[in-house]
């Protein structure tokens, strides 16, 4: 079966359109929602779902999304939850999935069986925060043939020796950090996004997205620009914060949401 990924980013590419990449924590404020959110952000033109699973130290995340996975595993959020959250929306949509998450959630629910429980769900690709690339080297139990494909994260910092091994062996497309530190809403877009998105390409024949910070309709165009994709998260997690479990909160998120799409069309 052809990856949801692939598939997605060819078709866009023949449109001559980008990506809109959006974030949210799954279980936050529940998986119920986390579906029922899923299916909305579709509709209101969201391409690729990045689904996080639930940890108690994500070291990459800001404080929103902190919280975020703090509210979903006070909920009772598990993995297997997460999984069948995933196949719940398969139900309904083929939309791309990608999960956000770290090594020891996969781990203790075992690194073979988590690929494939997560491929039979339906997820399309991992996006694993602490996984460097020469771990894969070291360790062939790292190196799943699952069919999901590995997203790999580039820094603004990443000298061009490693770009060239990170994109080596990823799949789907690549992640750029368009800022140092961690997640979170910012008032401007990094000068240096055109130069390092360009470094990157010289690598790869894989789409580029950029996140981190990208929060308004002005912010998605200009990025977009020099992106594949564009990646949204803080900002919309924020969002279903201040919603909580409010009868409207996919309502309030989808109409947060259109603005960024029609911004891509």
């Amino acid at each position: 079966m052809a990856n949801r990924i692939d598939e997605k980013f060819r078709t866009l590419q023949a449109q001559g359109r980008k990506a809109l990449i959006a974030y949210i924590c799954a279980g936050d404020p529940s998986l119920e929602a986390t579906c029922s959110l899923a299916l909305a952000f579709e509709s209101a033109g969201v391409d690729v779902l990045e689904l996080g699973v639930p940890f108690s130290d994500p070291l990459a995340d800001g404080i929103v999304n902190q919280l975020a996975a703090a509210r979903a595993l006070e909920a009772g959020t598990t993995v297997s939850g997460v999984l069948d959250c995933v196949r719940n929306i398969r139900t309904k949509s083929q939309l791309p999935i990608v999960l956000y998450t770290y090594m020891n959630p996969i781990y203790r629910y075992g690194f073979e069986r988590f690929h494939h429980d997560a491929a039979a769900a339906g997820v399309d690709g991992l996006l694993i925060l602490d996984l460097p690339p020469d771990e894969d080297v070291l360790s062939p139990e790292f190196r799943e043939d699952s069919g999901l494909k590995r997203i790999r994260l580039i820094a603004p910092t990443t000298p061009p020796a490693r770009i060239a091994m990170l994109t080596r062996d990823a799949g789907g497309f690549l992640y750029y950090v368009s800022r140092e530190g961690v997640t979170g809403e910012r008032s401007d877009v990094a000068e240096s996004l055109p130069e390092r998105v360009a470094e990157i390409r010289k690598t790869t024949p894989l789409p580029v997205a950029v996140g981190f910070g990208i929060s308004t309709p002005e912010q998605v165009r200009q990025v977009a620009l020099h992106a594949d994709g564009v990646v949204v998260g803080s900002a919309i997690v924020k969002r279903i914060a201040d919603a909580g479990s409010a009868p409207d909160l996919t309502e309030r998120l989808a109409n947060f949401i259109r603005p960024l799409a029609e911004a891509l069309r």
